[in-house]
């Protein structure tokens, strides 16, 4: 039997092995879910910016998918962009609810307003 013959089947595709499409469900379920987190939860700010977290790793999931399905770097390089661009978003929204936070006492959502000038 040769390296990619399945014991149990006898045919000439591996069954164990994980494709695209393995990959494109998890990312579509963290895609999916971090959509709710947005729309389902509109009163936590931290729980509002850990649902964007999860919607830019479903598409870096995506990129560096299809970036190896393809053969092509292209995709993986840019998930590096995405990532740094993701870190920063976090790091300047967290700096925005601690310093909003000292100030008002509270991080909901509904006194955001407040801060306009």
């Amino acid at each position: 039997m040769g390296r990619d013959q399945s014991p149990s089947k006898g045919g000439n595709v591996r069954d164990d092995m994980i494709g695209l499409e393995h990959y494109l469900t998890v990312a579509a379920t963290l895609f999916v879910i971090g959509i709710f987190g947005l729309f389902l939860n509109r009163k936590n700010v931290i729980i509002l910016l850990m649902s964007i977290e999860l919607m830019l790793l479903a598409v870096n999931i995506n990129l560096v998918a299809f970036s190896s399905f393809l053969g092509d770097l292209t995709g993986q390089v840019f998930t590096l962009f995405v990532l740094t661009v993701a870190a920063a978003e976090a790091a300047i929204g967290l700096a925005i609810l601690v310093c909003f936070f000292r100030n008002r006492g509270s991080i909901a959502v509904e006194d955001v307003n407040v801060m306009k000038g």
